[in-house]
């Protein structure tokens, strides 16, 4: 990892210089402002910068950075700001932004989640599409579809399914897609994951009612795999439905066929 830090509070940067040091990233402290070719030369995998530094051309300066180096991971780490300051950054083309005092492994930290996001955008350019069903997610347009119709996800919900799908099948854990999504470990009790997923669920089975994708592993985590709730034809209805079962009582159809699939694994 190679990153530059923007930044003249000689105390932060001591700090956070001596952790850069131990785990061993390639860093270097900027005092000043410097042209974005001279930037682009540094070839970094990130930049933390204090806009304090950069005095009234702070916003100017930080919209042309980021115009003129999109893989380039910005965080912005100032003093306390407003909403609209933090917004108005963050909307310029900031990755993300951290308010001091702060401790350098939040910033650390930040930056790692930064630089992993910018990787995983990368390589949507080149990823195949995952197909599961009738769902098709689309890595390098940042969508999901069904059917052809696009899926309406929030950028955490598509970085979800999108990470449940890569698995091929595996349970990920909660812990692990915690720290996957949002960069860091999950903090005990939170239940973050499991609201994503509860939304991400709902708006699978919205638009694709007669598949089954996201399967709870209580205690564990998630896993992700298409499963058909139809039946196709009455060879496909096991002995065991209840006398008087109808094409509408689907409910009682998935229960049965699962427990002549349960049968039929013990034989």
């Amino acid at each position: 990892m190679r990153i530059a830090v923007l930044d003249r509070d000689s105390g932060f940067i001591q700090v956070l210089s001596k952790r850069l040091d131990r785990l061993g990233w390639e860093h270097r402290v900027l005092g000043s402002p410097v042209p974005t070719d001279a930037v682009a030369s540094m070839r970094l995998s990130a930049l933390v910068v204090d806009l304090a530094v950069l005095g009234p051309q702070a916003w100017e300066w930080l919209e042309r950075l980021c115009g003129a180096l999109p893989e380039l991971g910005v965080v912005v780490c100032t003093g306390p700001s407003t909403v609209a300051q933090r917004v108005r950054g963050l909307r310029l083309g900031a990755d993300d932004w951290i308010t001091k005092p702060c401790h350098p492994e939040e910033v650390i930290a930040r930056v790692q989640g930064v630089a992993r996001r910018r990787r995983r955008s990368m390589s949507r350019t080149e990823s195949k599409p995952l197909r599961a069903g009738e769902v098709e997610i689309r890595s390098d347009q940042f969508q999901a579809f069904v059917s052809g119709h696009g899926l309406d996800l929030t950028r955490r919900e598509f970085e979800l399914i999108e990470l449940l799908a890569a698995a091929e099948g595996r349970v990920l854990e909660r812990e692990e897609i915690y720290s996957r999504l949002w960069g860091y470990a999950m903090v005990r009790g939170d239940r973050s994951v499991d609201v994503f997923v509860r939304k991400l669920r709902q708006k699978l089975e919205k638009a694709s009612p007669q598949w089954r994708y996201i399967h709870t592993h209580f205690g564990i985590g998630y896993r992700f795999a298409a499963e058909s709730l139809e039946v196709i034809g009455l060879d496909d209805v096991p002995s065991s439905v209840p006398v008087g079962w109808n094409a509408g009582d689907q409910g009682k159809l998935t229960g049965a066929h699962q427990d002549h699939e349960l049968t039929a694994g013990a034989l």
